[in-house]
């Protein structure tokens, strides 16, 4: 072997070795030595934004994904720090004017909750609307809002290995109980499953779980292997590890035990699928990152890819060709292309539905047939996850064709529908029936639902 090749060789192990575990958050942002090349403003506009939005952050994300020469305009810095502009000019200068008067933390954190509480912290009805019952009790930590799919929140899982500034389960990490979703008991989740035949798919969701030890997800998982739970078809791990902390695959303690798991899951006849989070090509180029997908894979696990479009971040369709082409040679099945939910930093990252479509549309024209499994843009409304099809012209009127990808009902999905076009517009709420008509098909059944939840709740 040549000693160019045995160089990159050596330095490609060397930056597989085992690293501890370094985070920061809001308490010790001043911490951070890239942070001393900002600016004193810049600085204390991170310190203000993050004591309402929860800040998280370790140090493979500092010293392996940004580029630091391209700050503040690098996208691996606008997606993990904390930004002026996420929050309003007046909730971020009532809470700068605390923190110039140095007033006491508890200040702080009563202005942080009421801030927080007009974030919309619940979006799409995501608690009373969506919480199962088994025997009459309210089952917390579960979800049920589409017949095949149940959604757990074990609350071992419920922080992150660091946090997305556009997060839409950001009210899981600020310290509320009343904010959270979270359960620990397993047999509940059982019972309801095995209660729940129709039910195929489990989601493991939070927070991530793969901040979790192995020992918390076999508790969780390994049940499943048992004939009771044959309907339980296939297993979702939704994480953002991949690319946040990749190591949890490959030199955390237990990453082979981990692995191990998945495997026997899978050769009991499960389909897993870890749900992997990404927003911008630039999260797979480490060697970490690589070396993780390969070893994921290697368990007979798929890995499936979704993230929301962001300004800032992700919003040119250049940016998504590049990220769906680069997970299709790494075995990465692209999957969805989001809408960024209407919650916490949304004004932000939002991007109006048109420019959305165009830039989808955009990178599926630079991608081959193996890149366009890619669905959306898709926003996750209370309704279900409505997909913007396209726009066109009707009878002379200009309108977004839209279609149900997941409904509440699932007779709705698959069926066209047609909204005003609108180029301001950034989420379904904000759109009008097409042709004159005071109503799009599902709105009186789903006012119903949401009523029924109501009374219930």
């Amino acid at each position: 072997m040549s000693s160019v090749l045995n160089f990159y060789r050596h330095e490609e192990l060397r930056a597989l070795q085992p690293r501890p575990f370094k985070v920061f958050t809001e308490r010790n942002l001043d911490r951070i030595p890239a942070l001393e090349r900002l600016s004193e403003e810049r600085r204390f506009e991170m310190k203000v934004v993050s004591s309402v939005l929860p800040f998280r952050v370790n140090e493979y994300i500092i010293e392996e994904l940004i580029d630091w020469d391209q700050v503040p305009d690098d996208p691996l810095y606008q997606l993990t720090f904390p930004q002026r502009d996420m929050l309003s000019p007046d909730a971020f200068e009532r809470m700068a004017d605390l923190h110039r008067r140095e007033a006491p933390r508890e200040q702080i954190a009563a202005l942080a909750r009421q801030l927080r509480e007009e974030l919309n912290p619940h979006p799409a009805g995501q608690v009373a609307m969506n919480r199962p019952e088994l025997h009459g009790e309210p089952l917390d930590g579960l979800q049920h809002k589409y017949r095949e799919t149940v959604l757990f929140f074990p609350s071992q899982g419920q922080t992150c290995h660091a946090y997305c500034t556009f997060c839409f389960r950001w009210p899981q990490f600020v310290g509320d109980k009343d904010l959270r979703i979270a359960s620990t008991q397993a047999d509940r989740l059982q019972a309801y499953l095995a209660s729940q035949p129709q039910v195929s798919d489990l989601l493991l969701t939070g927070g991530d779980p793969m901040v979790m030890k192995t020992k918390h997800l076999l508790q969780y998982l390994e049940p499943l292997m048992e004939p009771r739970f044959e309907h339980v078809q296939n297993i979702r791990i939704g994480t953002k590890a991949l690319t946040f902390w990749p190591q949890r695959f490959v030199s955390d303690a237990d990453a082979d035990e981990l692995l191990q798991l998945l495997e026997r899951l899978v050769r009991a006849g499960k389909h897993v699928a870890l749900m992997a989070h990404y927003n911008h090509w630039r999260e797979m180029d480490t060697p970490m990152a690589r070396e993780a997908i390969r070893r994921l894979r290697n368990t007979g696990a798929e890995i499936r890819s979704q993230g929301p479009l962001l300004a800032h971040i992700n919003d040119d369709p250049g940016v998504w060709a590049r990220m769906w082409q680069t997970q299709v040679r790494l075995g990465v099945v692209p999957y969805y292309m989001f809408v960024e939910r209407d919650t916490g930093a949304r004004r932000y990252f939002e991007v109006p539905l048109a420019r959305a479509w165009e830039i989808y549309r955009g990178a599926m024209t630079r991608v081959s047939g193996l890149g366009r499994t890619a669905r959306g843009p898709s926003m996750s409304a209370g309704p279900g996850k409505v997909e913007i099809q396209g726009v066109t012209e009707i009878h002379g009127e200009k309108v977004f064709v839209l279609r149900f990808i997941q409904g509440r009902n699932p007779d709705w999905v698959q069926r066209p529908f047609f909204a005003r076009y609108d180029e301001q517009a950034t989420w379904l709420d904000q759109l009008r029936p097409a042709f004159g008509e005071q109503r799009f098909f599902f709105e009186d059944e789903y006012a119903a639902m949401q009523a029924r939840a109501a009374a219930t709740d």
